[in-house]
């Protein structure tokens, strides 16, 4: 906690970034594009963003906003436009967007290897922009299918005993001193974005194309091919952690379950094992 509150001065303008994240997520649309705004006038007079940054991304909340609207040709171009906005975003393509650096090289544990995390103002933009192009991803809750989202939860489990087999990580039981600030920021501006994204938007539109098994499939190594710059051992754990969570998705229609899901990974793997990897 000593940490997190030693970081208060600098991280504020994102927690009003994640109470408007929180407000879209649990239908307060308004609420939470008030909070947004909010955020986007901040960051701009702090130096967090410049005025270019801002503008593109306005154009690509505005361009999702009436994504719904349209049909036929307009809509499929209008929804490749977004996705390639949004991965520009979520791969920090987009010029202009300074993200704040609040672990330099940092060690969860002694057989960890050291690894660097930022507060970012671009990637969470993302969330924003699918819910406004696809409002159903908080409207199809349905009666929950509890085997497939029992294999989800194996597939998770089972990610960490391949881990052990292939060495990528090794036990390591610790909470390091900065575990606040990484679950504040992996829950909401990771975690909480690529779910609606993958999950909530592609796997949703892909599903009643071509087929549930596909869908989750396609979707799932998109997520993968997105970890590339780790390697070709993250893409195939991450698509793995993909395919978990689409079928948590699936299986309940409540965009919660996956976000809950990547979340609880992630957590596991800091608290029980060397993260990201060993030394």
């Amino acid at each position: 906690m000593a940490h997190f509150l030693s970081l208060l001065p600098a991280i504020w303008p994102w927690l009003i970034l994640i109470a408007g994240q929180i407000s879209v997520i649990s239908g307060h649309q308004a609420m939470g594009l008030t909070l947004l705004a909010v955020f986007g006038g901040i960051a701009l007079v702090l130096g967090l963003a410049t005025p270019l940054a801002v503008a593109i991304a306005v154009a690509g909340l505005l361009g999702a906003a009436v994504l719904s609207r349209l049909s036929g040709p307009a809509a499929l171009i209008g929804h490749l436009a977004l996705i390639l906005w949004c991965l520009a975003l979520g791969a920090h393509l987009v010029p202009g967007f300074h993200n704040l650096l609040v672990l330099d090289q940092v060690r969860a544990g002694p057989e960890s290897s050291e690894f660097s995390m930022y507060l970012n103002l671009d990637k969470p933009l993302v969330l924003f922009a699918v819910l406004l192009a696809w409002p159903r991803i908080t409207q199809s809750a349905k009666l929950t299918r509890r085997g497939l989202l029992g294999i989800g939860l194996l597939a998770l489990l089972t990610l960490f005993g391949l881990g052990l087999i292939s060495g990528a990580v090794r036990p390591e039981i610790g909470l390091p001193a900065w575990w606040l600030i990484f679950a504040l920021s992996n829950l909401f501006l990771t975690c909480l974005t690529e779910e609606a994204f993958f999950r909530g938007y592609l796997q949703s539109a892909l599903i009643p194309n071509t087929g549930v098994a596909v869908g989750i499939t396609i979707a799932s190594l998109l997520f993968g091919l997105a970890h590339a710059g780790g390697g070709a051992a993250l893409v195939v754990f991450a698509s793995i952690l993909g395919a978990a969570c689409g079928l948590g998705y699936y299986a309940t229609g409540r965009i919660w379950v996956p976000v809950l899901m990547h979340f609880g990974f992630n957590a596991l793997h800091l608290t029980l094992f060397t993260y990201p990897g060993p030394v």
